[in-house]
This record gives C-alpha cells, sequence and structure tokens, in this order.
C-alpha cells in the first residue's frame, strides 16, 4: 500500500514478517510442511504462540514436521521462531489505530486518484508477488481436467468473481457449474459431489459461516477445493487442495476484489494456455453456432463481451 507520502516504497522495517516468510517460502515446503503453513495463516498470529505440539494437532501432522517447517523458514529452532513471532505481536500492538488510518487517510499533499492507483498496483504487485506457485499450479490443473466437474460460488460480493471465473470456463471447457446465492441450491449441489467434482470457493475475510459449512462437506465427499481468499486466509485453507490468497487492502473502508481479479484473469490465460489447442477447437464450435450464452456474432447490435 502506498506510504502516507504517496510513495509505494516497502517501510523500512527491514526483516519480513513471520507471515511474510511463510508465504514467500510455501513453494518449497512438503506437503505436511505446507499444512503448517496454511494452519499458521489461518490462525495468525495465534497458533504460532501455541506449543509446537499443539500446532501439530491443530495442523493434524506431527511434531517434526512442525519443527522441520520452522527450520525451513530460517529460523534456530521453535524458541527461535516464537520470539520473533512475539516481538512482532508486540509491535503490531503498538499503534492498534495505525491500519485503519493507513487505509483510510487520503495524504493531504496528493491528489486523489493518484492515491487511489498507487494503491492498486501496490496490492496487486504484492498479490503476485505471494502466490505460492504450488498451489497457483495445482488449481491450474484441476481446472483444465476436462474429467473433472467444476463447480464455483462465493459470497455476498465475490459471488461476482465466481460468476466471472464460470462464463470463461464455460468458454474452454465442458461441465462447469456456477452455484446461484441460496444455501439450498447450493447444499443440493453437494448430493452428488464426489472425486469427479472441483468445488472453486471464493471466501474473503468476514468469512461466511455457511460457506464454510460447505466447503467442510464438500471435503467429506472428497471433491477437491480451491480456495480464492485473502491473504488473511478463510478457515476454508486448511481443507483446500489449492489456496489463492489475494490483497484486499483498500483507500475506503471496505476490502477490494482489484487483485482477486487479476488473479481470475491470471487463472483464465493459464488454464487457456493449458488446454491449448482444446479451447481453440471449443471456441470455433461456438463460433459456428453464432450465439451462445447471450454471445452474440460480430454483425449483430449489441454485441457486448
Amino acid at each position: 500500500m502506498a506510504s502516507p507520502d504517496g510513495s509505494t516504497d516497502a517501510p523500512a522495517s527491514v526483516s519480513p514478517t513471520v507471515q511474510q516468510r511463510v508465504r514467500d517460502h510455501m513453494d518449497d515446503l512438503s506437503a505436511g510442511e505446507r499444512k503448517v503453513g496454511r494452519t499458521l495463516l489461518a490462525a495468525y498470529p495465534a497458533a504460532g504462540l501455541e506449543s509446537a505440539a499443539d500446532l501439530a494437532k491443530r495442523a493434524k501432522v506431527s511434531t517434526p514436521t512442525v519443527l522441520r517447517f520452522v527450520t525451513r523458514l530460517g529460523f534456530e529452532g521453535y524458541p527461535d521462531f516464537q520470539r520473533v513471532l512475539i516481538h512482532e505481536v508486540h509491535e503490531r500492538m503498538g499503534s492498534p489505530l495505525a491500519q485503519f488510518d493507513e487505509r483510510n487517510a487520503t495524504p493531504s499533499d496528493q491528489d486523489f486518484l493518484p492515491y487511489v492507483s498507487s494503491t492498486f498496483v501496490s496490492t496487486v504487485s504484492e498479490t503476485f508477488d505471494h502466490i505460492p506457485r504450488h498451489d497457483f499450479l495445482a488449481a491450474v490443473k484441476l481446472l483444465a481436467d476436462r474429467r473433472l466437474h467444476i463447480r464455483l460460488f462465493g459470497g455476498r460480493f465475490s459471488q461476482v468473481l465466481a460468476d466471472y471465473l464460470a462464463a470463461h470456463l464455460h468458454l474452454m471447457r465442458p461441465d462447469v457449474t456456477l452455484l446461484p446465492s441460496g444455501d439450498n441450491s447450493r447444499a443440493s449441489a453437494l448430493l452428488d459431489a464426489s472425486k469427479r467434482d472441483v468445488f472453486v470457493v471464493f471466501d474473503y475475510r468476514r468469512y461466511q459461516s455457511t460457506t464454510i459449512h460447505l466447503a467442510e462437506a464438500v471435503a467429506n465427499s472428497g471433491a477437491s477445493i480451491v480456495l480464492m481468499t485473502d491473504q488473511y486466509l478463510s478457515p476454508i485453507a486448511d481443507l483446500a487442495h489449492a489456496v489463492l490468497p489475494a490483497r484486499v487492502d483498500a483507500p475506503s473502508p471496505f476490502d477490494s476484489l482489484v487483485p482477486a481479479m487479476a488473479l481470475v484473469e491470471s487463472l483464465v490465460a493459464a488454464v487457456s494456455e493449458e488446454l491449448g489447442d482444446a479451447t481453440r477447437d471449443r471456441l470455433t464450435r461456438l463460433e459456428s453456432l453464432g450465439y451462445s450464452d447471450g454471445w452474440k456474432t460480430r454483425g449483430e447490435a449489441d454485441s457486448s463481451y
């Protein structure tokens, strides 16, 4: 996010936070260590203040896995890890209004639009800098597997992202279903859910309990979950096969979905690339139909995208 003087330079606070270290190392971790990382981020920083045994229990891994995890982050051991985390917590507690002020105060010497622009450019850049490569590739592989049925749903605001991604996946592959808002219609989709299904779930902070309960049922059915969430991670992260966090910082009191939309666009591009000629063939057949899903031919009026 832009600093108070309008610049987008990182603050001079030298060493990265524990949270940042976890994100930066996610691609280098084993499957068990990634579970520890996601568990820590989902309940950050509280989970890291527990004993190694308690964190292992929470992540459903062994205690040695937790100890290997903190070593992979560059700590000498679990006591060193907790010492740094406690110091970080104390620093944050020193200015409880800092985040609110940073997100809502427009610098007096800066025009509003440049300030907004720098904020969005920064959050999009930070989102892509910290996306776990392993999770992104896993998500693309699942979405491009035409043997699987893709189902998508989101929350009050993020449903628009689910709709957008579903519309593009429809153009590239078969068996894509956007689940409408409403607990009953979404719950009914679980009746036939199986290992042949992939649920793309959009859940950003102020996480909805109904969304979490549905995700738990999805996991119990054996279906895979691709989670699109914020940097603080929805509790669904513990259940997901791929977790793609986006920054939600905004120059207003409301969280932004701009970086999340950029991430959705990246999935569209990557899935198209993965499917290759299959996408071209499908688009060719759609063009031959002249009209599909509201997509009109070039010669017609109202040929909006």
